[in-house]
């Protein structure tokens, strides 16, 4: 009696399944197909979330299968983020400036996000200034190289403003989220944490038997692939530490990455890492964006109250981490601050994270988030073509010739 149900009910998983490693794919080429216009993927699986999803075509559904990936995809995408941090060899300068201009983004987003909310806005205010004090830095990167921008003195200035942008709202999102311990606990909890991650680096970066290196070599082009199963069982242990001492999960994968970045900090880690990105990007990161489009709330977005909504949260995304780009202007000048000024206000993936973890913990409403998540998607979709614009009307302008003199006849 129960069997037919049960196989239709299994059908039905392996169905949505399927059709959101198909949406992921589709993204992949989608996102590429206009050389002059490269669109996001990540924006680009929101979207093809939703259209599987229950709210338009009603073809997929989330499944405990999916939304257990989704959960890994979210750890490998903070993983990357804490490797990114390392692998960028952003100076030390840039960071300080970088840290600098985050605080003001913190505070001026506090500001915001508790105005926000004693006007009588669904969402707390702590969690919408966080989330308004982030930056896709893993997205500008690429837009930046192809722009030939990275090497410059701007280039150096997004680095700095995005590594901030990632790694500190990451550690506070960790304390704040939880909320296990009380504040003073979890800060000396935080502590303790940051030294069994330090310890794990020193270990990752000083001890290396002659023998075990040799194994991590030898397989890294066989099946055995022993540095990449040991990347992420360092993953799955330090989230499994943070989780188990009150943190929220994502502040262990990113402290994963940070470890696993200096430990393949040199020409022999790219090949791991390149295999690490493979699991990560290849699989399960656009399954957690492909599902978050599925559960995002486009009936909400797509009311007077929640457009306007979006509106307001892609101004105050503007300000609050475009007004730290005025720390660099006497460096870089008007024009390049002002496209410094994009560039650092383009938000999307910490946004996604930010308003899943809040909304599990009711700190966020699903029409809020929805408008929150939207104007993260258009600015990914426009800053950083309008930056790139601005930054190459100034290159163009320095390479102008000058005229020769008009000879008097």
């Amino acid at each position: 009696m129960w069997q037919p149900l049960l196989a239709d009910a299994t059908q039905a998983e392996l169905r949505s399944i399927v059709l959101v490693l198909a949406a992921s794919a589709t993204a992949a080429i989608v996102s590429r197909l206009q050389s002059r216009l490269v669109l996001p993927a990540v924006v680009v699986e929101v979207v093809l979330g939703i259209l599987i999803g229950p709210q338009v075509l009603s073809i997929a559904h989330p499944n405990q299968e999916l939304t257990f990936l989704s959960d890994v995809g979210l750890s490998f995408l903070f993983f990357f983020a804490g490797i990114e941090v390392i692998e960028k060899h952003v100076p030390r300068t840039q960071l300080q400036r970088g840290s600098a201009g985050w605080a003001i983004s913190l505070i001026v987003g506090l500001v915001s996000g508790y105005a926000v909310h004693v006007a009588g806005v669904d969402v707390e205010g702590w969690l919408l200034g966080i989330a308004l004090a982030t930056t896709a830095l893993g997205t500008l990167v690429p837009i930046l190289s192809d722009a030939g921008l990275l090497p410059t003195r701007l280039g150096a200035a997004v680095l700095g403003t995005g590594v901030a942008g990632e790694f500190w709202p990451i550690v506070v999102i960790s304390v704040f989220l939880t909320g296990v311990y009380g504040a003073a606990t979890e800060v000396i909890l935080l502590f303790a944490f940051g030294g069994i991650v330090f310890a794990a680096a020193g270990t990752a970066l000083r001890a290396r038997p002659p023998r075990v290196l040799q194994v991590l070599r030898e397989t890294v082009h066989t099946t055995g692939q022993a540095a990449v199963r040991l990347s992420v069982l360092l993953l799955g242990a330090l989230v499994l530490l943070a989780r188990a001492v009150g943190f929220d999960y994502v502040l262990g994968a990113f402290a994963a990455g940070l470890v696993v970045g200096l430990a393949l900090d040199s020409p022999e880690g790219h090949n791991v890492q390149a295999r690490l990105e493979g699991i990560g990007f290849g699989f399960v990161i656009p399954i957690y964006f492909v599902v978050t489009g599925m559960v995002f709330d486009l009936d909400g977005l797509l009311t007077p109250g929640g457009l306007a909504l979006g509106l307001l949260f892609l101004s105050l995304l503007l300000v609050v981490r475009g007004l730290p780009a005025l720390l660099w202007l006497r460096e870089l000048g008007t024009r390049e601050t002002a496209s410094l000024a994009l560039f650092g206000a383009t938000a999307l993936p910490l946004v996604v994270a930010i308003v899943s973890i809040g909304t599990k913990r009711g700190a966020i409403s699903d029409t809020v988030g929805a408008a929150l998540i939207g104007a993260g998607m258009i600015s990914v979709l426009v800053f950083p073509i309008v930056g790139t614009r601005i930054a190459a009307g100034k290159k163009a302008e320095a390479e102008v010739p000058e005229l020769p003199p008009a000879q008097e006849f």
